[in-house]
């Protein structure tokens, strides 16, 4: 039984990753920001034992330590991160620059940094010397995108961090390997999660399901399908790999 720490775990990706873990027989600690009847829910739905909420800003310089001392003291260990939290691309968050006065421009910037890149960097430090002090191997997963590939003309900063995010999970994959520590990346495309359920089923609908030739979009489960195997020991040889995920929406050479 291993212990698990899952960010961004309140809905959609998070919720099917944790879940996914849960339903392996993992222990689970589930970090949310804002949405705690969320967080709450998918915590109700997991099966096992030993699960446990954190809360924790991703955006303040010194969460990710105090989350990850948390997650051991609740779990007795951490083998496996899944760097799942992110400022995503919304209404609220659109930054196209013909559009966008500078001070929001540099605050959704500043912002989407903050949590998608550095809080995902902390976070793997904190994990890796867990790792590191306890001789033992593990893994870290990144929830990267797409659009770090494709390019997000409204969101920017959005594909800039999720691209940042890809290559320090490379970097990281060469650094941790003589301490058995795997590093991988998947990169999903549109996913239907609550979040998209409005753009789903809007005028947009029928565009977005046909980017891929399955007529489809993904689901969460499908996501975190791929996220668990990568966090298994059969899948250590694929330290380094960035797995697209969005049924051939878009292919990158």
């Amino acid at each position: 039984m291993r212990g698990v720490l899952v960010t961004g775990g309140s809905r959609g990706i998070g919720r099917a990753v944790a879940l996914a873990f849960a339903e392996g027989g993992d222990r689970v600690a589930l970090q949310y920001a804002a949405r705690r009847s969320d967080a709450e829910e998918t915590l109700r739905r997991m099966p096992g034992e030993g699960h446990v909420l954190l809360r924790a800003d991703l955006g303040e310089p010194d969460a990710a330590e105090r989350l990850v001392t948390e997650a051991v003291n609740a779990l007795d260990v951490v083998d496996v991160l899944v760097n799942n939290a992110a400022v995503g691309p919304t209404a609220e968050t659109r930054h196209r620059i013909p559009d966008t006065p500078l001070a929001d421009w540099q605050r959704i910037w500043r912002r989407m940094v903050q949590v998608n890149l550095l809080g995902a960097a902390d976070l793997s430090w904190a994990v890796a010397r867990h790792l590191i002090d306890r001789g033992a191997g593990g893994a870290i997963v990144n929830i990267g995108s797409r659009g770090a590939f494709r390019g997000e003309p409204d969101f920017p900063a959005y594909g800039a961090t999720k691209a940042a995010l890809h290559a320090l999970g490379q970097s990281l994959s060469v650094a941790l390997a003589p301490h058995g520590i795997a590093v991988t990346s998947v990169a999903p495309g549109f996913v239907a999660t609550e979040r998209q359920a409005a753009r789903l089923s809007g005028p947009e609908g029928d565009r977005l399901r046909g980017e891929s030739p399955f007529g489809r979009v993904g689901t969460p489960a499908e996501i975190a399908a791929t996220v668990h195997f990568l966090a298994s020991s059969a899948a250590a040889w694929a330290s380094g790999t960035v797995v697209d995920l969005n049924g051939a929406s878009y292919l990158r050479t």
